[in-house]
């Protein structure tokens, strides 16, 4: 039957519908002048090939990697980059977006994509990428608290805790791969 539903469509269904929402929610707001939210064409444009490309990479990854442990490592690491990208831009991680000490959380997560690069995707060298990674936004966040912010009266506990989450999902993201490496390891032939 060609309208039925398959294994794994709840879930692409619940994904991209959640970026479709994700979209709406500014789209709405601005309609009903909710205040603060005033997005351009091109910020729907950003947002929408962010979730794309973030969306892209998970559906390539459920098609063509079996492994369940790698696929949730993929998961949660795309997740961080979408959240660390994306907090990023729009409000700052420290200060405010337009805090340059903020590019250090992109240079970060480019630790993470060469890192990965380096490693050839394997599982056990993803999970180094992701410790790099995790590691990397704290350093990103120590720096950019040691020096001046473009909101000097802000306590950076909030965005300890921020950077906090970050960090767990790419440590998250790093045991999953190490799981993943293990269990491949552990599957060989003549083990």
């Amino acid at each position: 039957m060609t309208g039925s539903v398959g294994s794994g469509s709840i879930w692409r269904y619940l994904g991209w519908g959640t970026a479709v929402a994700l979209l709406a929610a500014p789209f709405v707001a601005m309609q009903l002048h909710a205040e603060g939210v005033d997005w351009t064409l091109s910020d729907f444009v950003f947002a929408g090939v962010l979730f794309a490309i973030v969306g892209g990479l998970l559906e390539i990854a459920v098609w063509k990697i079996r492994d369940g442990w790698y696929r949730g490592g993929v998961a949660v690491a795309l997740l961080g980059y979408l959240l660390v990208t994306w907090v990023n831009l729009a409000v700052g991680i420290v200060g405010s977006e337009h805090n340059p000490v903020n590019q250090l959380f992109f240079a970060a997560l480019l630790v993470g994509i060469v890192s990965a690069c380096l490693a050839r995707f394997r599982a056990g060298g993803m999970s180094v990428a992701m410790l790099a990674t995790a590691a990397s936004l704290g350093v990103a966040f120590v720096v950019a608290t040691l020096g001046r912010t473009d909101e000097p009266n802000v306590s950076h506990w909030t965005e300890l805790a921020g950077t906090s989450v970050f960090v767990m999902l790419f440590l998250a993201s790093a045991a999953l791969f190490r799981r993943a490496a293990v269990t491949s390891a552990t599957s060989r032939p003549g083990r």
